[in-house]
């Protein structure tokens, strides 16, 4: 009766019209249904009133939680489960191993080892997998080893988990002998150890595996441009995605994210045109990782009417789209757009966050907004309860300085409930450097010196200040003591963006 319809309404109609025909696969169908349209509470209220329950009951309710990451009940739920006189399968252990990753329980995990062991599951795939993930999120390498040497039968996947968790511990030569001692392989063998090199810094070993396949994917395509692109090789990736697309591969929406994001990072504003009409033909219109990255690109790239336009159509606005605009506003100067997109983000119920309050003091900074700057720098922690760090305090530093008040800076920095680094330093002695004044510089200068007492940058914004005061002999002991500590002129640079 219940496997027919694939609507949940039509489900739920047939469930309740039918009380008598109910059964326990039924229950468990209707909860099933539930649960896969991310209706939790409904799922766990027919859970609790059903008559009986069997082990496929539990896992259902326990795999809910896994997907919904609420570990608290997934632990609650399997304590619940054994309590009651149920034995946990190789399901269970798969589910509830995987929801404890990277959570405050996860010294569970030899716990559940241990049950594993017991209960005869150790040789199960789906149970090693998930032990394996389990001890290299634990960083415990012996553990790792020694659930793979106990899974009799190591298919495809089985290889495929344990050159991932060797990867994840940052084991690259052990994880590639793995490999090679694989009896087979398939693409998602190769995607996990270019994925592995990659995150581990080692890019020409990520390529020369990648050039090796036979075959390949979007999953592996795009591994290997999002890897370029992290490792900060932007043009690699912009050369590679013409590569891809020749290949007959279509991309999706994690691909034009990556290949967007290195157009930003490289001013590629025609290129990310092209992509742009790339999007349109493919029909990723509607994905908002996709048409975030796309205002990013549009943003970065000089073109901030065209990223706004893009903004205003996004079906949904996150806190990461609200922040690239108002940074988007801040890097052109438009500190009046910035500060009407921060008030708007935050009416429409979009909580700030510390990025958020970088960008629009950068941009309050930029345009000469002091007293707008000073007021969404008070509302950080008065408001909406953010402490603010360093790289706040140096927007606020910056923002004093180019309006001239170099005092409120300097009165700024000794109030600071933590020790200013070389970057708010750097910014008062760069407004010092603006204004030409001296008075004010000393104490920059001393406590740069102390804390990066090789930075060249520090003597050139001094020299600069002393030679428009006409001090030529203060200039005259600075070369001397570079010449003495070795220290040679840079490129001009700020510490402020």
């Amino acid at each position: 009766m219940m496997r027919s319809s694939g609507s949940l309404t039509h489900l739920r109609h047939l469930f309740d019209e039918f009380p008598t025909s109910r059964d326990l696969v039924s229950w468990n169908i209707l909860i099933a249904a539930y649960v896969r349209h991310d209706y939790i509470h409904t799922a766990l209220h027919l859970f609790d009133v059903m008559p009986h329950r069997d082990i496929v009951s539990w896992n259902t309710l326990l795999s809910a939680f896994q997907n919904t990451r609420d570990y608290h009940s997934t632990f609650r739920y399997y304590l619940l489960l054994q309590s009651s006189g149920f034995r946990p399968n190789h399901y269970t252990f798969s589910i509830v191993i995987t929801s404890f990753l990277a959570s405050s329980v996860d010294i569970l995990i030899p716990q559940l080892h241990a049950q594993i062991v017991l209960l005869g599951y150790t040789s199960n795939t789906f149970v090693g997998s998930a032990l394996m993930r389990g001890y290299a999120n634990l960083r415990d390498h012996s553990a790792l080893c020694c659930v793979f040497r106990d899974i009799l039968e190591k298919s495809v996947p089985v290889w495929n988990a344990f050159i991932l968790g060797l990867m994840d511990l940052g084991l690259t030569l052990e994880a590639h002998t793995a490999f090679n001692r694989m009896p087979r392989r398939n693409i998602v063998s190769s995607t996990i150890l270019i994925d592995g090199f990659l995150k581990n810094d080692q890019l020409q070993k990520a390529r020369y595996i990648f050039d090796k396949m036979d075959e390949k994917n979007i999953i592996s395509w795009t591994a290997m441009i999002s890897g370029y692109v992290r490792l900060g090789k932007y043009f690699n990736a912009l050369e590679l995605f013409p590569v891809m697309i020749r290949s007959g591969t279509r991309p999706n929406q994690h691909t034009f994210s990556s290949i967007l994001a290195a157009c930003a990072r490289h001013s590629e504003l025609l290129i990310g045109e092209q992509l742009h009409a790339s999007i349109l033909k493919y029909g990723v219109t509607d994905d908002i990782v996709v048409l975030s990255a796309l205002v990013g690109m549009y943003a970065k790239c000089g073109n901030i009417e065209a990223a706004h336009r893009i903004f205003i159509t996004l079906p949904e606005k996150t806190l990461a789209s609200w922040n690239t605009i108002i940074g988007g506003f801040a890097m052109h100067g438009l500190a009046r757009r910035a500060v009407n997109a921060f008030e708007e983000m935050s009416s429409s119920g979009i909580m700030p966050d510390q990025t958020t309050f970088v960008h629009v003091l950068s941009a309050c900074g930029h345009g000469g907004q002091v007293l707008e700057g000073e007021r969404i720098f008070v509302s950080m922690e008065e408001t909406y309860g953010i402490t603010a760090e360093k790289e706040h305090y140096a927007c606020m530093v910056d923002l004093y300085g180019r309006a001239g008040l170099l005092d409120k800076a300097l009165s700024l920095i000794k109030g600071m409930p933590m020790e200013a680094d070389v970057v708010v330093w750097g910014a008062l002695l760069g407004s010092c450097a603006v204004h030409s004044n001296s008075e004010f510089s000393s104490n920059a200068v001393e406590a740069l010196l102390k804390l990066e007492n090789d930075n060249p940058a520090v003597y050139s914004l001094l020299s600069k200040i002393y030679g428009e005061k006409g001090v030529w002999s203060s200039v005259a002991c600075l070369k001397i003591k570079m010449k003495e500590n070795n220290i040679k002129m840079h490129k001009a640079g700020s510490w402020i963006g």
